[in-house]
């Protein structure tokens, strides 16, 4: 037999002996392991308590060396300035001296508890930070975001005082590290009084005594508990609890006022019969002088500056105490000529209708760069911001026949060309009551769209919306296409080209400039630059680059609108020197007119011009009418505002000649699809060229596609416009243009059952 212990291995006595030896291999793996990782253990803790000492180390060396600076020399330069577009001409300032400072027994005890109760209620046991504060900054950090606020009264104190508004960890440690050196250094007493000297409460004020005269005129010493908490709750976000601003603003600070006010009761400050008074209903807020910052024509400027750096995400802060340089748009000389001529005109206009009526007339003028959209000039009928907030260049009313521009636009979209034939008689319109008739009831027989842009005339414009599909709509998106924004009077119906729809003459001359910049959309705007104390870079306006406007109808728009000028409503500017392109309009309810305008363009500035008196800018602009003339004409004192102004914007600029018309829907790119009736045979009108595609049909009027022969041009940019032949309909003699007086045969009664239609004559300027 053989020996047991020398079996196979099947044998058990094999298998004792292997699993023994693998019982002892898996012990010692076992051991290996976690001697491997009590190793790792002991590394990592040493690596870690060095790292500890090491950042222990550092933040003491840091914050030994870390003093606190002369808050006075660090805060005095904080005043941002405004300047003209030439960056050395000084239009204002924000916050100039708007700090009175106060010592901490001259401040109420009501302002005091009520900051700390809406701050900070913990400011008088803390010992400087916020470790919730702390824990949610490094949260936020650890979540990809930006450092958070939510610091205590030392803390907003520390940052607005010495550091910037840079939400980044390490203005957050060097915050934390002055904060706690400043709460063993500088007593309680005197860091609240340096934080209500110091602190921005809005409307420019920063301080506790600029605040209290700004929102309700009395020194700090007289603030009251409701007043005291206003200021408290106001602070943490001025431009959120102005209670100037409308409704939502005042509901938003009543919700922060009955915060204070629970904090105060919590804090023994109030009793609770106090408390329940006062938690009705905001206090009064009295009627407060404007600060002359604002005082002049320079204000109404200084607004829009505000205004558009608020849009642009800077904050009230910022602007009115963040040391900013703005540079602006506005180009200094045309600004002063703006004004000039906008008074000069409004006083001879104003002398027409007596000295009771002189002084409610308004003339505003908007005048915009076509390559940028930066606003040049601008003038909004006013002297000045602080007795009259009102800026008429920035405030929409009916835009008259102005309007039928963007008409153009949508019907050149919609097959329409210069030479298609439009109805320039009275008729009703299908589904309307009433008859759409010209000015003075005048006939014109068949017309191009050219001849009607040329001496406005409404028939035309209603027929051609009328056959458009959606015409009203595909008007209004021309508009909006150009720049201009929807407002009142914007409704869709076919006598949306008239120009009931409200617009702005700034808009307006937005609206045109996107036409002068070849169809690119031109966007107003007043602040080219802004750099911060040090001079880095914080903003820069982008030039127009979307092109919302075909180029070639553009053109085609613009060789209509040259004509305006050369032979239709607009010739009182045709002595400029320089290519113009523009539009007359005239807006009339009942039998009086409402607003008169001139909206015209160079390749280089589009200026608007309207005039409108009363308070509301609806009164009768009739008694301030051009001696002669039988109404108030956009030919007349518009027209002659817009030329002195621009004689001046113009000056030293070299002349540019527009685009040549690419005769769309014609031998030009064809739109839209439907073929549209045309007058057939071109004559040629004065100083004329450049002459129109002609066609192969000789009598009645023919589709675009029968247009074969193509327009020829010369160096000059004068062109012919197609007017009727003997086989076609007359368009109707052309009286002697640049006249301020109507045709004797034609009787000076308006148009009173069209409001928005053109209450120029033919020949009217």
């Amino acid at each position: 037999m053989a020996d047991p212990k020398r079996r196979g291995r099947s044998g058990a006595p094999r298998r004792a002996a292997s699993a023994g030896v693998s019982g002892r291999s898996s012990r010692r793996r076992r051991s290996r392991v976690a001697t491997f990782f009590r190793r790792l253990g002991f590394t990592v803790l040493v690596l870690f308590l060095a790292m500890a000492v090491t950042i222990g180390v550092a933040a003491i060396v840091f914050y030994n060396r870390t003093n606190l600076p002369d808050p006075n020399k660090d805060f005095q330069t904080n005043t941002s300035f405004v300047y003209f577009h030439d960056g050395k001409s000084k239009m204002g300032s924000f916050s100039i001296q708007n700090r009175q400072t106060i010592s901490y027994n001259e401040m109420p005890e009501s302002i005091k508890d009520a900051v700390i109760s809406a701050e900070n209620r913990s400011f008088w046991e803390d010992k400087g930070i916020s470790f919730e504060g702390i824990v949610r900054s490094a949260v936020a950090i650890a979540r990809g975001g930006d450092v958070q606020g939510g610091s205590t009264i030392t803390q907003q104190y520390i940052k607005v005082l010495y550091l910037t508004q840079d939400r980044t960890m390490q203005r957050k440690f060097r915050e934390l590290v002055l904060a706690v050196k400043m709460g063993k250094q500088v007593p309680k007493q005197e860091i609240l009084a340096g934080y209500l000297n110091t602190i921005y409460f809005g409307r420019g004020a920063y301080g506790i005594e600029a605040a209290a005269k700004a929102y309700f005129n009395v020194s700090a010493s007289k603030l009251t508990v409701p007043q005291s908490a206003v200021l408290a709750s106001v602070l943490n976000n001025p431009s959120l609890f102005d209670p100037s601003d409308g409704v939502a603003a005042r509901n938003r600070l009543l919700n922060r006022y009955r915060y204070v006010l629970d904090g105060m009761l919590e804090a023994g400050n109030i009793t609770q019969s106090q408390h329940d008074e006062y938690y009705r209903a905001l206090p009064k807020f009295p009627e407060v002088p404007i600060n002359n910052r604002w005082g002049g024509t320079n204000g109404y400027l200084l607004k829009m500056v505000e205004q558009e750096l608020l849009n642009q995400g800077f904050t009230e802060s910022q602007i009115n105490g963040g040391g900013l340089r703005i540079t602006t748009t506005f180009d200094v000389n045309a600004q002063k000529a703006a004004v000039a001529v906008g008074k000069q005109y409004q006083r001879t206009a104003g002398a027409n209708a007596g000295a009771a009526r002189a002084k409610q007339l308004h003339a505003a003028i908007a005048s915009v760069d076509a390559s940028s959209g930066g606003v040049i000039a601008l003038y909004g009928g006013n002297d000045d911001y602080i007795s009259n907030t009102r800026n008429w260049a920035t405030t929409a009313r009916p835009a008259a026949s102005t309007f039928k521009t963007y008409a153009a636009i949508a019907g050149m979209r919609h097959g329409f060309s210069l030479r298609s034939s439009l109805n320039g008689d009275t008729f009703t319109p299908n589904g309307d009551s009433v008859p759409i008739r010209n000015e003075f009831n005048e006939e014109y027989g068949t017309v191009t769209l050219q001849k009607a842009v040329e001496d406005s005339i409404n028939t035309a414009f209603v027929d051609m919306v009328s056959q458009i599909d959606n015409g009203p709509a595909q008007v209004v998106k021309a508009a909006n296409d150009a720049g201009v924004p929807k407002g009142d009077g914007w409704d869709l119906n076919n006598r949306i080209p008239l120009g009931v729809a409200e617009v702005s003459p700034l808009n307006q001359a937005a609206g045109y400039a996107t036409l002068a910049n070849e169809g690119k959309r031109v966007d107003p705007h007043v602040v080219a630059s802004v750099t911060d104390s040090s001079g880095r870079t914080l903003y820069t306006a982008k030039a127009p680059s979307q092109q919302t406007v075909e180029k070639d109808i553009s053109h085609d728009v613009t060789y209509a609108l040259e004509n305006v000028v050369n032979e239709g409503t607009g010739t009182a500017v045709s002595d400029l020197g320089y290519p113009v392109a523009g539009k007359t309009g005239t807006n009339g309810v009942g039998d009086d007119i409402t607003s008169a305008w001139f909206v015209a363009f160079t390749r280089q500035i589009s200026t608007a011009v309207m005039f409108v008196a009363g308070d509301s800018g609806n009164a009768d602009l009739d008694p301030y009418a051009a001696p002669g003339d039988p109404t108030f004409f956009g030919g007349t004192y518009p027209a002659q505002t817009w030329a002195s102004y621009m004689r001046v914007a113009m000056s030293g600029k070299s002349p540019q000649g527009f685009p040549e018309p690419d005769w769309v829907n014609l031998s030009g790119h064809h739109y839209g699809g439907t073929d549209r009736e045309e007058v057939a045979t071109p004559t040629q009108t004065a100083e004329s060229t450049t002459s129109a595609p002609t066609t192969t049909t000789s009598s009645a009027p023919t589709s675009n596609t029968t247009v074969t022969t193509p327009p020829t041009t010369t160096s000059t940019r004068t062109t012919s416009a197609p007017t009727s032949s003997a086989a076609t309909h007359e368009t109707g003699t052309q009286e002697p243009q640049g006249q301020q007086s109507t045709p004797a045969a034609k009787a000076p009664s308006k148009q009173a059952e069209e409001p928005g239609g053109e209450h120029t004559p033919r020949n009217g300027g």
